[in-house]
């Protein structure tokens, strides 16, 4: 049996830097697989837009922002390691909170966030799509 190193890459986001959060998360994946020998690198909910987003995900430019980001981080990473990171996303005119997986270049999957908190802090449910 192989083994399999998964990588947890706990970093605090700057909230609206989604360029410089993507070139966090380009650097952590490069370092995760030298350092550690990383087959799987898992980033935060939000992590390229920086949590709580809250009122940036209302701006119009917050989507291309993102598309550019997950673009380059797409151009950038090694194609022999699997990453998770957490991006908002709109999808047929809704917003969600999604866990993309990134894998050889390409955009495998996404996941939404089904249960949204909505209590003190939190007000997930007035930005985000279950």
């Amino acid at each position: 049996m192989q083994d399999l190193t998964l990588v947890m890459a706990q970093l605090d986001p700057l909230v609206g830097d989604i360029p410089g959060n993507a070139a966090r998360a380009i650097e952590a994946v490069r370092e995760a697989r030298i350092e550690h020998g990383a087959d799987i690198v898992v980033f935060p909910e939000l992590f390229l837009s920086g949590y709580p987003p809250e009122d940036l995900l209302l701006r119009p430019s917050m989507e291309t922002r993102l598309r550019e980001a997950r673009a380059k981080m797409a151009e950038k990473i090694a194609r022999d390691v699997l990453v998770i990171i957490g991006y908002p996303g709109v999808r047929e005119g809704k917003c969600y909170n999604l866990a993309g997986v990134l894998y050889n270049g390409q955009w495998e999957a996404e996941y939404a966030k089904q249960a949204l908190p909505n209590y003190q802090v939190f007000d997930e449910q007035r930005y985000f799509t279950p």
